[in-house]
């Protein structure tokens, strides 16, 4: 499959970059985390999030106000105590948090702590590598700094150049040998995992912010699932086609996107997102109903047909690659 067709100008954000990008800071994944036991007043939470500047944290704590991932409350009568308290988006956030710090634990040169130095580059490198749609294009093969500026419009290679380098930095692409001239460049392991918490955060976007973020796009969905699919373990015994469907609805236009996984005995051999054929099984839905699954493991939402057994076992391996015990834990539905 070529890299033909991807484009992004990498000037506004796509699906999940706000969120995390919001968790990038120091201090707000730490402000969610230490209010997740109950009210705080604003001196203990301080001294609890390592004493930062009260205008700093006030700062902090009137974003996430905005956002409705806290809410400022009274204790007892007026004047009272004041203290802050999460909100149900902001309990959902934490949930973001989590995926976000557990894949940060697995960083290929050891655990990167949450709110430090290299948790953030890490972040930023994979928000700028998804908004500029370097991930879109790497997710069909592996491409060199030129190539790339062949196929991704808006985006100077001098910008290119600096995002390769800090998602090389941070490990998540690395070069790959080649017969040709330039380095191609691939994704590991370790970026592929990191769908697990854009995925997080496209929910939480979707659910709460949804006038205030990007929507999901045909790109990020074929890049969710291109990315993704090659973490799979399946059972030996399953071979076949699957097309991976999500609807997508702009006004009357219906569109079908996705990705067509060709499996054999257990094995991913082939993604695509040509979803032309007639598939052995199908899986479709809404990308909210795709992120119930994949995130909550919960199926309920999806229209499957042809071997179910096929279609089940693949949105199984999604879920359990991303969220399973042992990877990302269990996400609440």
């Amino acid at each position: 499959m070529t890299a033909s067709g991807v484009n992004g100008n990498g000037k506004g954000p796509r699906s999940g970059t706000r969120a995390l990008t919001l968790l990038a800071g120091p201090l707000h994944g730490t402000v969610l985390q230490n209010l997740a036991g109950g009210p705080k007043q604003l001196v203990d939470l301080r001294r609890e999030v390592g004493s930062p500047p009260q205008t700093t944290l006030r700062a902090h704590l009137k974003e996430l106000d905005e956002i409705g991932g806290i809410v400022k409350r009274r204790r007892n009568r007026f004047p009272g105590v004041l203290e802050y308290e999460l909100a149900p988006a902001g309990r959902e956030l934490l949930f973001v948090a989590t995926a976000l710090e557990r894949w940060l634990q697995r960083a290929p040169e050891g655990p990167l702590p949450f709110g430090s130095g290299g948790a953030k580059a890490a972040i930023k490198a994979l928000a700028e590598g998804w908004s500029s749609t370097i991930l879109r294009a790497l997710a069909a093969r592996p491409l060199s700094l030129t190539e790339l500026d062949g196929v991704i419009a808006g985006l100077s290679y001098p910008s290119l150049e600096r995002r390769l380098a800090a998602m090389r930095l941070a490990g998540q692409i690395e070069p790959c040998p080649s017969s040709g001239k330039g380095t191609p460049y691939t994704v590991t392991e370790w970026l592929r995992e990191g769908m697990a918490p854009l995925a997080a955060a496209t929910r939480w976007e979707r659910r709460h912010l949804p006038e205030d973020t990007a929507p999901t796009t045909r790109l990020d969905t074929e890049a969710s699932f291109l990315l993704t699919l090659p973490l799979l373990r399946l059972p030996r015994e399953l071979s076949g086609s699957c097309r991976m469907g999500v609807e997508m609805k702009n006004g009357r236009d219906h569109r079908l996107v996705g990705a067509m996984a060709h499996v054999d005995h257990g094995r991913i051999t082939s993604c695509s997102v040509r979803l032309e054929g007639t598939p052995n099984a199908w899986a479709t839905g809404s990308a909210g109903s795709w992120l119930r699954a994949v995130i909550g493991s919960d199926m309920d939402q999806l229209e499957l047909g042809g071997d179910q057994r096929l279609a089940r076992a693949l949105l199984d391996g999604l879920h359990s690659a991303l969220f399973g015990a042992g990877s990302r834990g269990r996400a609440s539905r």
